[in-house]
Order: structure tokens, then C-alpha cells, then sequence
């Protein structure tokens, strides 16, 4: 799958108990061959993914073929629209060219689902018999609107095992109080995700996903061990750069 020359700090792989015929990998900023051939220079630089940003769109296409590649992936990769929503999509059942949604979903063998991430809280799901997956984009509008929840729901189980992937830290994540009281409105629950910070807050990413997957009693989490604003050397961070490349998220079953 992999040759000798790929570097190892280019992709991450989840560290979770899931059936074998699970797949899963983030990327990260690196570039996955020791080799400059091919790479992209500025803030989109190195391993970008993502079309709607940088000036080179004929790398980031190289890119996601080189990924192809790389992963051996079974089929392209079902790229989407993400716009920040709670739009969950079938990916078996949508055109590749860019569907507006923020997750999606399969039941279907080699369907590789993908979300791209610079910050926002990547998750991928896996039904407990591995027959089924998802990948969702999570900003704190997508978790304020249940991204998470309708995905479960399209899943049509909550016998699952979830991971998180690279998201911005506990420690960077600066909301004012309009955005806490979207959550706090919701549940009260949501109190212990937030700290204060000034006349600001501090909001956990990962708690606020974790808060909700509890309230469906999922607890079967990992992940959420990364910070893509400090780590400025392996991620992308839309607040610490604004202008930047994406890392994705992929997941597919066997």
C-alpha cells in the first residue's frame, strides 16, 4: 500500500478498535514522498487538498491523485461541498463533482468517504460490525445544528465507534459569548466545554462533540489529541494563518 519513500509524518493513522476491514487516515501538511518534485509553494504549500483555496489548482488535482495512489484507494474519493450546514448525503447516491454537504455516509463496500478539515473537527464513524461509515465536517455551526446527530441518524444505528481526528485546541479556540449561548441554549450540558478568556471564551471542539455524542449514549470515542493552531509544523490552522490548505479525512470499508 505504502512504498518506502513516503513520509511517515504525512499521514495519521486512528488509533481505534474497529473490525479489519476499516480504513482510515488524516492527512497533514507534509508532503507524502521525500522529494520537492511536485510540491506547491506559500501558505497552500506542500500536501493542500483542497480546490477552493491557493492558486494552483493543477497541484492540488496532482494531490489528490498522488493520495489515490499513495492509499491504493479502491475508488476516487467522494469529495464535498462543505459549507458549514448540518446536510448529511448518501455518498453512493451523489455526483462526485462536489455535493454542498458537510458529511457523508455509506453502507457500501470501497466507497471512500472524505472530509477536509484546517481547524474544524474532522470525525469518523464506524458502525460496531464495520458495515457501515461516515466522515463529517464539524465546525462549531455544523455541532450548534446536531452535524453530528443527523449523521447517527443516517447511519440508522448508534452501535458505533467514533474517532477525531486533528481539530483546533482547548487552549486556541476563542468563540465570544453569542456563540457559547447557542450551545448553553441547547443543553446545559454544554457549560463544561467552555472556559473563561477575558471577555471571550475559550471552547472545547472536541467536548462539544464528545457532549453530544453522550447525549445519543454513544462513549465509544477516540481521538482529539491534536491541536492544528499550535502544531503549526504538520497542520493547517484557518485561525492561525487565515489563508491555507486543507488536511483530509478519509474513511472506506473493505
Amino acid at each position: 500500500m505504502m512504498t518506502s519513500n513516503v513520509n511517515p509524518s504525512a499521514l495519521i493513522k486512528p488509533n481505534w478498535d474497529v473490525p479489519s476491514n476499516i480504513h482510515a487516515v488524516m492527512t497533514t501538511r507534509h508532503f507524502p514522498y521525500y522529494s520537492n518534485q511536485g510540491m506547491a509553494r506559500g501558505a497552500y504549500g506542500n500536501f493542500n487538498l483542497a480546490t477552493h483555496v491557493g492558486d494552483d489548482l493543477t497541484q492540488v488535482k496532482n494531490n489528490r491523485q498522488i493520495l489515490c495512489d499513495m492509499l491504493a484507494l479502491p475508488t476516487p474519493p467522494i469529495w464535498l461541498e462543505q459549507v458549514h450546514s448540518n446536510k448529511v448525503v448518501n455518498a453512493t447516491e451523489i455526483n462526485m463533482l462536489n455535493a454542498k454537504a458537510d458529511a457523508s455516509v455509506s453502507a457500501e463496500k470501497n466507497v471512500v468517504c472524505v472530509v477536509m478539515t484546517a481547524d474544524c473537527l474532522p470525525v469518523l464513524i464506524c458502525s460496531a460490525d464495520g458495515q457501515k461509515i461516515a466522515a463529517i465536517h464539524a465546525g462549531w455551526r455544523g455541532l450548534a445544528n446536531g452535524i453530528i446527530t443527523h449523521s447517527i441518524n443516517a447511519l440508522t444505528t448508534q452501535e458505533v465507534i467514533v474517532w477525531f481526528g486533528a481539530a483546533i485546541g482547548k487552549h486556541c479556540f476563542e468563540i465570544g459569548d453569542d456563540v457559547r449561548q447557542i450551545f448553553i441554549k441547547k443543553s446545559s450540558d454544554y457549560a463544561t466545554a467552555f472556559q473563561r478568556h477575558g471577555s471571550k471564551w475559550l471552547a472545547d471542539i472536541y467536548q462539544l462533540a464528545r457532549i453530544e455524542l453522550a447525549q445519543l449514549g454513544i462513549f465509544n470515542v477516540y481521538g482529539g489529541d491534536y491541536c492544528t493552531m499550535r502544531d503549526e509544523e504538520t497542520f493547517y490552522s484557518y485561525r492561525r494563518d487565515t489563508h491555507t490548505g486543507r488536511m483530509a479525512t478519509l474513511i472506506w470499508r473493505t
